[in-house]
């Protein structure tokens, strides 16, 4: 099973310890895209302050994210699975996961990030600011930036099990699983159950305890149908869609009772 995350916007400060080695990062195959991001990211930030926060649209009050990109290069590194908070990890919470657990978040977990592309909870990386709505002025918009490198690296992370995508619409646009992938791959909205309206904040924390749950239980689907099968065993109401034609994935709407 691979599991597709989105990052947080919000994030751990960086470690004390070893900074980043790019060649170190999982998927080797993003490497060279890794580093054009880094090192444009890190000049723009290093320049004219006003114009890195234009361009990675932050307010006056986020200022202080700038120079934390400027020290990308240096900045102590810390796993992946620390650097990432908000809601959706705080549910996931990673810490507090069983040896077992963590081994199986290690091998299926893969977050998707602006800077990086995608990278293992276990891969040591510095604190940063860069979604992937970003465009920056000599690569453009990073979204298209990783949809080639993505296509030829992803098919072979996602195996031949199920591809649970967790992702925002944003992070999604850089890589679509396609064909014989995207039959096994499961998509998930979260549902307020009286209403059927998608929810915001619940949805992420949803999310979290979904991934949380089959992690902890150990369970492994080895497709959409499975997938269906094993949240209900685990307490989820959840509704079904299989795809209408080959080749599309299956849609997972998971209702709940409260809305936080």
């Amino acid at each position: 099973m691979l599991v597709l995350l989105p990052p947080s916007e919000g994030k751990a400060a960086s470690g004390r310890g070893a900074p980043l080695k790019t060649g170190s990062l999982s998927l080797p195959g993003l490497t060279a895209a890794r580093e054009a991001v880094l090192g444009e990211l890190v000049e723009l930030c290093a320049g004219d302050e006003e114009k890195a926060r234009e361009v990675l649209g932050l307010s006056e009050g986020l200022r202080g994210e700038v120079a934390k990109n400027v020290e990308l290069l240096t900045a102590g590194a810390r796993p992946a699975g620390e650097i990432y908070t908000g809601v959706l990890y705080d549910a996931l919470d990673l810490a507090s996961l069983d040896a077992a657990a963590k081994r199986r978040a290690a091998r299926s977990l893969l977050v998707f990030s602006g800077l990086w592309g995608a990278v293992r909870v276990t891969d040591r990386i510095p604190s940063y600011r860069c979604s992937m709505g970003v465009k920056l002025p000599g690569l453009g918009a990073l979204g298209a930036h990783w949809r080639m490198p993505m296509a030829e690296v992803l098919p072979e992370a996602a195996g031949n099990g199920l591809v649970l995508d967790l992702r925002s619409a944003a992070y999604a646009a850089a890589w679509k699983p396609k064909g014989e992938i995207a039959s096994r791959t499961a998509t998930v909205r979260v549902l307020h159950a009286p209403t059927r309206k998608v929810v915001s904040h619940f949805n992420k924390a949803t999310k979290g305890r979904i991934v949380r749950s089959l992690l902890a239980s150990g369970t492994a689907p080895e497709g959409p149908a499975e997938l269906v099968e094993a949240l209900r065993e685990l307490g989820y109401e959840v509704e079904a869609e299989a795809p209408a034609k080959a080749g599309r994935p299956w849609s997972l709407d998971v209702l709940v009772d409260e809305v936080h």
